[in-house]
């Protein structure tokens, strides 16, 4: 399932490439038929994410409509320059203007909604890294109070929305925490820092499209060894390491199911 940062960067690119303009919105599959025969013709006015939720609003309408998008674990979106090439019938929406196109496929949710209904998204979301109006207090009032462990808490949508495997476990590598920490026995301090480095790294998400979790001086080119090799891209501490040696103290990076997920983390250097 996409992270945050992806679906920040979908809406930038929903923005940039069709933003402000009229649109042909229409459902080669037919899943989105209705709504998208109102949205026909109308302007993409904004484009908005909150965690793994993308909304798409457009003029025109005195309640507001957004179609709201979460990816989920099959959804994939795919731009292309125009002419568009004929829709297949697994395209759930298809947004186009006379320079590109964006097909939608596979998604949890595709669905026109109001104003209010976004809204209510919103308030069961927790503070999301990426937008302007986190508030990290909010999580941190529910984490300070939880016995449970404080890797299973950050992948809580409720509490911090857009974290997702990896993040959470390089965020904890990267501070050193044991991933089995209760969330009650954080500092404030500490929840502080991993705050402000998942907004840091998340950021960088956004800009560079993919997740890269290690500091300078750990890079192949800085320590001299083989970049790494994955379907994920980017260079990370422990996240799809295990039983590989840790950067840092090359002790073995272990693995865990926790919270339905797969944990990785350095027994040596997440201690604390």
């Amino acid at each position: 399932m996409p992270e945050g940062h992806t679906i920040h960067r979908l809406a930038a690119d929903y923005r940039e490439r069709f933003g402000g303009r009229s649109v042909r919105v229409s459902s080669p599959q037919g899943k989105f038929a209705d709504s998208a025969a109102l949205l026909d013709g109308t302007v993409l006015e904004r484009t908005e994410a909150h965690g793994k939720h993308l909304f798409l609003g457009f003029a025109g309408f005195p309640g507001g409509e957004w179609v709201h998008i979460h990816l989920g674990l099959f959804g994939k979106v795919n731009f292309g320059d125009a002419p568009a090439p004929p829709a297949t019938d697994t395209v759930r929406l298809r947004l186009a203007n006379p320079d590109a196109y964006v097909d939608l496929r596979g998604p949890t949710t595709c669905a026109l909604i109001t104003d209010a209904e976004k809204q209510a998204i919103h308030e069961r979301l927790g503070p999301d890294p990426l937008r302007a109006d986190a508030d990290p207090g909010r999580a941190w009032k529910r984490i300070s109070r939880s016995r449970t462990t404080v890797a299973a808490l950050l992948m809580d949508q409720k509490i911090v929305a857009g974290v997702g495997n990896v993040y959470r476990a390089e965020v904890l590598f990267r501070h050193g925490i044991d991933p089995y920490r209760a969330g009650k026995d954080l500092t404030p301090g500490e929840w502080d820092a991993i705050w402000a480095d998942l907004a840091m790294l998340m950021r960088e998400g956004v800009r560079l499209n993919r997740i890269d979790t290690v500091r300078p001086e750990h890079t192949p080119e800085a320590m001299g060894r083989p970049p790494r090799v994955d379907d994920h891209g980017g260079e990370v501490y422990v996240y799809r390491r295990a039983h590989q040696p840790c950067h840092i103290c090359t002790a073995e990076i272990r693995t865990a199911e926790l919270a339905a997920r797969n944990l990785f983390w350095c027994p040596e250097c997440q201690q604390s």
